[in-house]
């Protein structure tokens, strides 16, 4: 059965969030949004590619940075309204330039910062 970007379930703006995981650790790296054009220009180009809701425009991760997602399986939830990217992360996959955007940890009640920007 092939596969049809549009048989997924978008929210009403068009979108659904995409969960970026490094395939080699596990590591979740972010979460962005996707449309079902990013969905399958991501799956034509093999690089990762979002929908940026603040610019309103395409969003090829690493296309500025480097720091490159290559897609290497993209996987459907099974209510059809989320998405979770395999990838490989070439660098920092956080505007902050740290590993990932889950840097801070609740621990007992305070935010703690459980990871630094690479050097």
């Amino acid at each position: 059965m092939s596969f049809d970007p549009t048989s997924l379930t978008y929210d009403e703006a068009g979108l659904l969030p995409c969960i970026a995981q490094e395939v080699e650790t596990g590591e979740v790296l972010m979460l962005a949004w996707m449309n079902a054009a990013a969905v399958a220009r991501t799956l034509e180009t093999g690089r990762v590619t979002y929908w940026s809701r603040s610019r309103q425009a395409f969003w090829v991760k690493g296309e500025t940075s480097g720091h490159v997602q290559e897609l290497v399986e993209l996987r459907v939830d099974c209510d059809r309204d989320c998405l979770l990217a395999l990838v490989r992360q070439a660098g920092p996959a956080c505007h902050t330039g740290r590993r990932s955007c889950f840097y801070t940890a609740v621990r007992d009640g305070d935010e703690v910062e459980i990871m630094a920007p690479e050097a």
